[in-house]
C-alpha cells in the first residue's frame, strides 16, 4: 500500500527518484498528456452547463482519480515513488525546502517569470512547457506575487468544521464543504494556492508546474479529514440532478468510475501521520 508522505519529511534520495520519474514522463510524452487532460475539463467545466472536474460536487473525487492515474505513471518509472503532499498551512514562504535548487526550484525572476534553478528549469533541457497558454516554452512561477499569503491552519480548520458536503445550485456558487475547499467561496484554499504560486499554477494548464501534484495530494488528504470529522456526511447530490456527476454517476474521461468508487482512498493508498488520530487510514488531526 503507497503511503503518501509530507514532502517536508521526504529523504534526499527520495527526492531525486520522484523528481527522476517525473522527468522520465516528461520525456516519454506521458506527463503532457496528463496536462492536456487538466486543461481541457478546466476549460469546459461550467457553472451552467456540464462540469465534472471543476465547480461541482465532483472536484474532489475527480481529482482523487487523476492523482491516482498519475501516481500509477510514476510507479510504471519507480516503484518506490508516491506522490507526497504540501501542506501549505506549514510551509508558507518561498524560502521552504519543496522551493530549493534539490527539489522544485525555486520562484520565477521578475522580469518574466521564468524559473530558472531546479531539474525543471528551461535551461535544463528537460522541462519544455509544451501544453501552453501563450507562447513561452518555459516553466514560470511568481511565489506570493498576486496574493500575499497562504490559508492558513485556522482557515483551514474552520471549512473542515462545514458538515454538508455540497448543495444547490452545484456549481461555484454553493455553500458547504466542496466548495469552499474548492475556494470559489470563503477564504478559498485550493484556489488561492494555484494564484500564489502564480505561471502556469494559474492556469487551466497548473499541471505543467510539478508543484500541482503536492498541492492536489494536500487537498485530497484535507478531503480524507473531513471524510474521518464527518462520518454520516456523505456525498452529494445521490441522484437525478442535471449538469453534475451524481454519487452513483460515471465520471469522464475515464467513464469506469463514479463519485462512490472514490470514497475510500484507501483501497488505494494511506497517508503519513499518527494512526488513529483523524482515522485508521492514518490521517493525523494537523491540517
Amino acid at each position: 500500500m503507497a503511503v503518501r508522505k509530507n514532502q517536508a519529511d521526504l529523504t534526499a534520495a527520495e527526492k531525486r527518484r520522484l523528481v527522476d520519474a517525473l522527468l522520465q514522463l516528461k520525456r516519454d510524452g506521458r506527463y503532457d498528456a496528463f496536462v492536456r487532460t487538466h486543461n481541457s475539463f478546466i476549460m469546459s467545466d461550467t457553472d451552467t452547463g456540464d462540469r465534472v472536474g471543476h465547480r461541482s460536487p465532483s472536484f474532489l473525487p475527480w481529482h482523487r482519480r487523476f492523482l491516482i492515474e498519475f501516481e500509477q505513471a510514476l510507479q510504471s518509472v519507480d516503484a518506490s515513488v508516491t506522490l507526497p503532499y504540501w501542506d501549505w498551512t506549514v510551509d508558507r514562504t518561498p524560502a521552504s525546502s519543496l522551493w530549493a535548487a534539490d527539489f522544485l526550484g525555486g520562484t520565477g525572476r521578475s522580469r518574466d517569470g521564468q524559473v530558472m534553478d531546479g531539474p525543471f528549469a528551461h535551461g535544463t533541457g528537460n522541462w519544455t512547457i509544451n501544453v501552453r497558454v501563450d507562447g513561452r516554452a518555459y516553466l514560470r512561477r511568481a511565489l506570493g506575487a498576486s496574493v500575499a499569503q497562504l490559508p492558513t491552519r485556522a482557515e483551514v480548520e474552520g471549512v473542515l468544521a462545514m458538515t454538508t458536503y455540497d448543495m444547490a445550485p452545484w456549481n461555484s456558487a454553493s455553500d458547504g464543504f466542496r466548495n469552499h475547499l474548492e475556494g470559489w467561496r470563503g477564504v478559498n484554499p485550493h484556489n488561492r494556492v494555484h494564484v500564489w504560486v502564480g505561471g502556469q499554477m494559474a492556469t487551466g494548464a497548473s499541471p505543467n508546474d510539478p508543484v500541482f501534484w503536492l498541492h492536489h495530494a494536500f487537498v485530497d488528504r484535507l478531503w480524507a479529514r473531513w471524510q474521518a470529522l464527518h462520518p454520516g456526511s456523505p456525498y452529494l447530490p445521490a441522484a437525478g440532478t442535471a449538469h453534475v456527476v451524481d454519487l452513483h454517476d460515471t465520471m469522464r474521461p475515464w467513464n469506469d468510475v463514479s463519485p462512490a468508487d472514490l470514497l475510500d482512498h484507501t483501497r488505494y493508498y494511506t497517508y503519513d501521520g499518527a494512526a488513529g488520530a483523524d482515522g485508521a487510514d492514518g490521517t493525523d488531526t494537523a491540517a
